[in-house]
């Protein structure tokens, strides 16, 4: 079913859920943005496993990139400013004096062109113009997202016209509890990392890669949010008693589980990285569906390629070219203990 809005001035915006026995997934063509998932505990209840917000309006006015896609770079580039063969460019700065998530208008709040509607998929198209954010080159971003069975699969493929760099990612803020009836500090996460990408005060990876072993961000055995929250270890200490850190994944799902609901989601993907971030920077001025917004009331899972790549030169390279196709794709599979 899809229901079509006016809730701005000139902003039409597009509300469409994808059905499959145990799971309905609202998403938007504003943002690309991932509104609400709901899929069945253990006993069979069906619940909300994501945070989202009611109206374009409260996502401008709150949202921390809820359930957004992210570009035309995803994460800080340091000193807001880029090389691109030899040319200097100056992005928006938005986070001090960095450039964060695509910047001041980045892709969470575009709309988006609907190409194709049906019960199990949604293909939405964005043209980013030559000059975005301070970013050279027109961009086609193309997004769909298939449902199959209880697993959610968000492809994006890009093309541009001229050298620009592209590394996107959904920024859904994971809650399996239900209904936000709990933090996110009791899940457990289990990541296939045995490295780290260390970031400095600002949150910019300082280039340099680090074991896992003997540390809060040791996951490959799994382990509670809150083992590593209140650790005391630097690392989590820096990060605002939690986590906001790339880990260089080797093969795989990420998974993550809530004991009390039996729920679990495993993440797949063809992403070098996923960042951890536990919704230590939420703020308390608004409510998420009734429910007061607060510090680890989510997490996210941000597959992508290593933050500040365009800085740093032992980082694989995000610059695309005129004849290259960008490409990214993640599944989202639910179930519940036994399955």
């Amino acid at each position: 079913m899809s229901e079509h809005t006016k809730s701005l001035p000139e902003i039409d915006f597009v509300r469409h859920t994808l059905t499959q026995p145990g799971i309905e997934v609202e998403i938007w063509n504003y943002g690309g943005i991932i509104n609400d998932i709901r899929v069945a505990d253990r006993d069979g209840v069906m619940e909300s496993v994501v945070l989202g917000l009611e109206t374009v309006q409260e996502y401008q006015n709150h949202s921390p990139y809820f359930g957004a896609i992210v570009g035309r770079v995803a994460g800080r580039i340091g000193q807001a400013r880029m090389e691109v063969e030899g040319t200097v460019y100056p992005l928006a700065a938005n986070d001090g004096e960095h450039h964060l998530h695509g910047g001041i208008h980045g892709f969470d709040q575009a709309l988006f062109e609907v190409m194709e509607m049906t019960e199990t998929r949604l293909h939405l198209r964005y043209v980013s113009p030559d000059g975005a954010e301070g970013y050279p080159g027109t961009v086609t971003l193309d997004a769909i997202y298939q449902l199959d069975g209880l697993a959610l699969t968000l492809t994006m493929e890009a093309t541009t016209d001229q050298t620009t760099p592209l590394n996107l990612t959904n920024h859904t803020y994971w809650n399996l509890s239900g209904n936000l009836r709990r933090d996110i500090l009791d899940h457990r996460l289990q990541v296939p990392s045995d490295t780290y990408l260390p970031v400095g005060e600002d949150l910019l990876p300082t280039g340099e890669v680090r074991d896992v072993t003997g540390t809060p961000l040791d996951f490959r055995t799994g382990r509670s949010i809150r083992s590593g929250a209140e650790s005391g270890h630097p690392e989590t200490t820096a990060a605002g008693n939690g986590y906001d850190h790339p880990f260089v994944l080797s093969g795989q799902a990420i998974r993550l589980e809530d004991p009390a609901s039996g729920r679990f989601l495993e993440v797949t993907t063809d992403q070098p990285v996923v960042v951890l971030y536990t919704g230590t920077q939420l703020e308390t001025n608004y409510t998420i569906r009734g429910v007061a917004s607060r510090p680890s009331l989510g997490l996210c899972l941000e597959t992508q390629v290593h933050p500040n790549a365009v800085k740093e030169v032992s980082f694989p390279d995000v610059l695309v070219r005129p004849d290259e196709t960008y490409h990214w794709e993640t599944t989202y599979r639910f179930g519940t203990d036994g399955s």
